[in-house]
């Protein structure tokens, strides 16, 4: 219950009980908060109480609103550890969402000079360029372009890849040990093929991250991949 005589102002009390609703699943993704007039109601508050308390909730991406419909649950987004090597599925796992991933394309192509550079590789080699798509819980969340040595992965095919994890593949099915990856961050306009892909507006901020992953000496994989700006946080631990 809100307290009147309590220290604390009463948005912040009326903003913790919303997010303590939300962070214990009481309330979902997408699901309809009360209108402002409810609020009111409901918790012995004024108007100006509320809507302080929506601006906030809003600012911390908890609620969002659709015009002449209400306030909703934002979609929770994902933040994740760089302090470890991590995978896209693994990932998803920890929070109850369910991956899967769409090939776009497999092709078979010849590394030129920009590819050769970044994956320590001569010119010519036969190269696996895989571009995907990566839902979580059917909603589009990264768009990403790998390119794999065909030598490492003889045999690969985009069927394979879209019933089995590649990193999964990597250590299953070609006994690959994979000793650290690089990876690299910026943000980036989001291009129309992109947006439509992604299901978001062209030019919304999105998150450009490469990889460069490594067998020992070797570089295995190289991938750019396109992240949701709206889905995803990135932290480190600084000590």
């Amino acid at each position: 219950m809100i307290e009147k005589d309590n220290r604390l102002p009463l948005y912040y009390q009326l903003m913790d009980m919303i997010v303590e609703k939300i962070e214990s699943g009481e309330l979902k993704e997408h699901d309809k908060l009360p209108s402002e007039r409810e609020l009111c109601e409901m918790h012995n508050v004024s108007r100006t109480t509320v809507r302080q308390t929506m601006l906030e909730l809003e600012k911390e991406n908890y609620i969002y609103k659709q015009h002449g419909k209400g306030t909703f649950v934002s979609p929770k987004v994902i933040n994740q550890s760089l302090v470890k090597f991590y995978s896209f599925t693994e990932e998803m796992e920890k929070i109850n969402k369910t991956p899967s991933t769409k090939v776009l394309a497999f092709e078979n192509i010849k590394c030129d000079s920009k590819i050769a550079k970044k994956m320590t590789l001569l010119e010519g080699e036969s190269l696996y360029k895989i571009t995907r798509l990566r839902f979580a819980d059917d909603e589009p969340m990264m768009y990403e372009t790998s390119y794999l040595p065909k030598k490492r992965f003889p045999d690969l095919t985009a069927s394979k890849l879209e019933k089995t994890p590649m990193y999964t593949l990597f250590r299953d099915l070609y006994q690959v040990r994979i000793t650290r990856a690089n990876e690299r961050f910026r943000a980036v306009p989001t291009s129309r093929m992109e947006a439509d892909l992604l299901h978001i507006h062209k030019d919304e901020p999105s998150l450009l991250i490469e990889r460069i992953t490594y067998e020992q000496d070797h570089v295995i994989e190289y991938t750019a991949t396109i992240a949701r700006g709206d889905k995803f946080t990135y932290s480190v631990e600084l000590t």
